[in-house]
């Protein structure tokens, strides 16, 4: 049994699963290398109750990387507000900008995504 939970457990490692919805188009590129590269964020919304009683709503960014064939679909088929259910993992990187700064991005790498909801 030990050995099982052991795989299983190697699956799980950086894994990231989303529900949300798109806050713009994807913007599609085809790079240097020929390689496609499609990019978008997404909207969580989680809600819950306060110490009131009030139901409160947040909602989290996420920034989204998609490559090859993932991203040429993403380009073709999603549009902003559709709602969309992902699979990728997170990658963290940085970047200095033209003025000298420092900056940090958090983004999923996508590898599956299934469009949910209501055709726009």
């Amino acid at each position: 049994m030990l050995k099982l939970n052991f795989i299983i457990m190697q699956n799980l490692r950086n894994r990231v699963q989303l529900i949300g919805r798109l806050g713009q188009d994807p913007e599609v590129r085809v790079l240097a290398s020929g390689k496609k590269l499609a990019t978008f964020s997404v909207a969580t919304i989680d809600s819950y109750r306060n110490a009131s009683g009030d139901k409160v709503e947040e909602t989290q960014w996420h920034n989204v990387v998609a490559w090859g064939k993932v991203a040429e679909i993403a380009g073709e088929y999603l549009s902003k507000g559709q709602e969309v259910a992902l699979e990728g993992k997170l990658t963290h990187r940085s970047y200095e900008t033209s003025s000298g700064e420092k900056r940090y991005v958090t983004e999923v790498n996508l590898n599956e995504l299934l469009m949910i909801g209501a055709k726009k």
